[in-house]
C-alpha cells in the first residue's frame, strides 16, 4: 500500500534508503526520527505518512522559504496542504483555518513562532492531529549547531495539543543531539533511522593558504570549472559583495547573495541559479536552505565554516544527482576570531538578565513588550533575549498570550470622501471615525486608537479589519509596525539575583560549547584521518569506509594550517588607554565585558543606541583574542 501511494502521488517506483522504515514506524502508531544527509528525501517520510493517517499532520518548519517550497511541491502532487504564516492576510488565515477545521486539509505547515499565539493554540487544540512533524529537528537541542529556543517548547505543545506521534527530521545531528531528541520526544532508540553521512561522489578537499592568496587561488580553481554550478560560502555579507565583484572582474560569472539584500533581489538571484542562468553564487549561510538543485558541482568555503555541522549541511548541497562533485575549503585560521566573536556577542551579561527579571517583577499580571524595546533596555541581542524568554517560560514564570502590532499607519490612494461614499449608515460613521482619529504627517496617517469616540475605543480588532478591507480594495496602503508580545505573569515572587545567576551560568556553559564547536573545525581540517570517514564519525556513523580515496588526506595531502600573524604584545595599560573614549561616552562605568565588546567590534543594542562605531577605537583590537582582552581588563579591577 505504501508503494502504491508513492507511485500514485509522487511517481516514484521505489523508496530511497531509510524512507520506508520511517514511514512504517509512523503508520504503525510509533514516533520516529529520520536522520538522513541533506537532499536524501526526508520530507517524503511525512508526506507519504500523512496520506495514511486519519487526521491532520502538523509540520513545524524554521523558515518561511522552506514552507513555501514544500507547499508548492505538495500542491503540484495534488495533496491537500496549506500553510499559515505572517505573509498571509487576515482573510487568508481565516479561510485556511476554516478548511483545517472542516478536515479539508491533510498537511498544515507553520513556523514554530505561530504556536506562541494563544488564539492559534486554542484553535488548533480543537482539531484532531495525528502527527507532529519537526523539520530541522536539531534546533531543539541546546547542544546542536543551530539551537532555536522556541523549539524547546515543542514537546510541551505536543502534550498540550494531545498529539500522540512525532516525526523528527534532520541532516545534522551528533550522537549527543540525537540523545537529546530521543529524550525530549520519547522516541524509542530503534525508531531513530539513520542512513549514514558518507557520500562517495563528494571529494572533500582542504587547501591551506594565506589570506592574501585566497582570491587568486579561487579564481584559478573556478576558472577551470566554467559552466558548472558552484556555491562559494563566506562569513560576512560585506565579503560576499566584494568577492563576487572581484570574481566578475576576473571573468567569472558570480553573483552575491546574503540576508542584507532586498527580498526580491535575493529571489531573482536564487531563481536564476536554479534555472542555470548563473554559474556561481557567493553567499553567506543565508543561501541554501531548501535549495533543491541537483547539479551543483562545486561548494567552496572561502572562509572557515562556523561549525562541522554547518560544513556538512553546506557541502550536502553538492552532487545530489549522484555525479562527482568537489568541496573545497580555502583554509587558514585568520577569521577564527570573527567566528568566536559571534559567539561571545550572544552571551548575555548578568546585569542584562537582571534588567529583564526586574521588568517582569514590576509588571503585574500581564507583561507587554516589543522585542526591540526590551533588547535596547537590557542590552541583550534579540537572539539570546528570545532564548532567555523561553528559559523563563520553561521555569513557569511567564506564559505567552498573543502578539499584536502597536502601530498602524496608512496613506490614501483615493480621496477620503470618495472612500466614504462606498459605505452607508453605521459603517460610514465608523470609517469616518477612523480617519478623524488618524493624524497625518505628510502622506502617512497614524491611527490613534485613544482618540476614537467612546464606544469605538474597545473595537481595536474591528478598526484593523476595516483598514485591511480598505487596503485590499486599493483605497489605502496599510503598514503595521512595532510587534508587541503579551505574556501572562505566572510567578513574580522569585529570587531575582539567584535566578539571574543560574541563567547566566546556563548561557556561559552554552558559550563554551559553541567555542569548542568553532575550534573543532580547525582540528577536523588538519586531521590525518580520511576526511569523509572523520565527518561520518563525528555524526556517529561507523559504516563509512576507512578511506574514500578522493579526499585530500587520501591523496596524501594532510592540511597544516598557517598560524595567524603574530600580534604585538598588549598591556593592560594600553587596553585601558584605548578604552577611555568609550568609557567617557557611557552614562555609568561599563563592565569589562562591555569594554571588551567595544574594542573587539562586537555590536550590542547599546552600541547602536550610542552610535559606538563613531567613538574612537571601536574595533581597535578586533584581531586580538576576545578572552585575552577581557582577562587584561578584569585583572585591572
Amino acid at each position: 500500500m505504501l508503494h502504491q501511494t508513492l507511485q500514485h502521488y509522487f511517481g516514484y517506483d521505489q523508496f530511497r534508503e531509510g524512507q520506508e522504515a520511517v514511514i512504517k514506524n509512523i503508520v504503525s502508531g510509533s514516533s520516529s526520527a529520520a536522520i538522513f544527509p541533506t537532499g536524501s528525501g526526508k520530507s517524503l517520510c511525512y508526506q507519504v505518512s500523512a496520506l495514511h493517517l486519519p487526521h491532520l499532520t502538523l509540520v513545524i518548519s524554521p523558515l518561511l522559504a522552506l514552507i513555501q517550497d514544500q507547499l508548492l511541491f505538495l500542491k503540484k502532487h495534488n495533496i491537500a496542504a496549506a500553510k499559515i504564516d505572517s505573509s498571509m492576510s487576515v482573510d487568508e488565515v481565516r479561510d485556511t483555518m476554516s478548511k483545517v477545521r472542516e478536515g479539508e486539509v491533510k498537511i498544515l505547515m507553520i513556523s514554530v513562532e505561530r504556536l506562541k499565539n494563544e488564539r492559534f493554540r486554542k484553535f488548533i487544540k480543537q482539531v484532531p492531529i495525528s502527527l507532529l512533524v519537526v523539520d530541522e529537528a536539531h534546533c531543539i537541542s541546546e547542544w546542536g549547531h543551530n539551537f532555536r529556543p522556541d523549539y524547546l517548547k515543542l514537546p510541551q505543545y505536543q502534550k498540550e495539543l494531545n498529539i500522540k506521534q512525532a516525526l523528527l527530521l534532520t541532516a545534522t545531528a551528533t550522537p549527543s543531539v540525537i540523545k537529546d531528541m530521543e529524550t525530549k520526544f520519547n522516541i524509542a532508540p530503534n525508531n531513530i533511522i539513520k542512513t549514514g553521512f558518507y557520500r562517495a561522489n563528494l571529494s572533500l578537499l582542504m587547501h591551506p593558504i594565506a589570506q592574501d592568496k585566497k582570491l587568486h587561488a579561487l579564481t584559478r580553481w573556478l576558472g577551470k570549472k566554467s559552466g558548472q554550478a558552484s556555491i562559494v560560502y563566506v562569513t560576512l555579507q560585506r565579503t560576499a559583495e566584494e568577492l563576487a565583484s572581484a570574481l566578475q572582474q576576473s571573468g567569472i560569472e558570480a553573483v552575491a547573495y546574503h540576508a542584507g539584500m532586498p527580498t526580491d533581489i535575493r529571489e531573482e538571484v536564487q531563481q536564476k541559479f536554479m534555472r542555470n542562468g548563473i554559474d556561481c553564487i557567493v553567499a553567506t549561510i543565508a543561501f541554501g536552505m531548501g535549495i533543491d538543485k541537483s547539479n551543483i558541482r562545486n561548494v567552496v568555503h572561502f572562509d572557515l565554516p562556523k561549525s562541522i555541522e554547518n560544513y556538512s549541511q553546506e557541502i550536502g548541497r553538492a552532487g545530489r544527482d549522484g555525479s562527482d562533485s568537489q568541496c573545497l575549503v580555502l583554509a587558514n585560521l585568520d577569521n577564527q576570531s570573527i567566528l568566536e566573536n559571534f559567539v561571545y556577542g550572544d552571551t548575555p551579561e548578568l546585569n542584562g538578565i537582571e534588567a529583564v527579571l526586574s521588568e517582569i517583577q514590576s509588571a503585574g499580571t500581564e507583561w507587554e513588550h516589543t522585542l526591540y524595546g526590551l533588547s535596547m533596555g537590557s542590552n541583550l541581542r534579540q537572539a539570546p533575549l528570545k532564548t532567555l524568554l523561553v528559559y523563563l517560560e520553561m521555569q513557569g514564570i511567564i506564559k505567552p498570550l498573543y502578539s499584536y502590532f502597536a502601530e498602524y499607519r496608512f496613506k490614501f490612494l483615493k480621496d477620503p470622501a470618495q472612500i466614504l461614499n462606498q459605505f452607508t449608515d453605521e459603517k460610514r460613521v465608523f470609517i469616518e471615525e477612523i480617519f478623524n482619529a488618524s493624524p497625518a504627517k505628510r502622506t502617512w496617517a497614524t491611527v490613534n486608537f485613544e482618540r476614537m469616540s467612546e464606544g469605538y475605543q474597545e473595537q481595536r480588532s474591528r478598526v484593523i479589519t476595516a483598514l485591511e478591507f480598505l487596503h485590499e480594495r486599493n483605497n489605502i496602503v496599510l503598514e503595521s509596525k512595532l510587534m508587541t508580545d503579551v505574556y501572562q505573569i505566572l510567578n513574580s515572587r522569585f529570587d531575582s539575583q539567584q535566578l539571574a545567576e543560574t541563567l547566566h551560568k546556563q548561557f556561559a556553559h552554552k558559550e563554551q560549547s559553541e567555542i569548542k564547536r568553532v575550534h573543532a573545525v580547525g582540528q577536523y581540517i588538519q586531521s590525518a584521518q580520511c576526511l569523509s570517514k572523520g565527518l561520518s564519525t563525528y555524526f556517529g556513523d561507523d559504516k563509512a569506509p576507512g578511506q574514500c580515496g578522493t579526499c585530500s588526506v587520501c591523496q596524501g595531502r594532510v592540511a597544516q594550517l598557517p598560524l595567524p600573524a603574530t600580534m604585538p604584545a598588549l598591556s593592560a595599560q594600553q587596553v585601558m588607554e584605548l578604552s577611555q573614549g568609550f568609557i567617557s561616552a557611557c552614562d555609568k562605568q561599563p563592565t569589562p565585558v562591555l569594554i571588551t565588546r567595544f574594542l573587539c567590534g562586537i555590536s550590542t543594542p547599546l552600541f547602536m543606541k550610542m552610535k559606538a562605531k563613531k567613538i574612537s577605537n571601536f574595533a581597535a583590537l578586533q584581531a586580538y583574542p576576545y578572552q585575552q582582552i577581557l582577562t587584561l581588563l578584569t585583572n585591572q579591577q
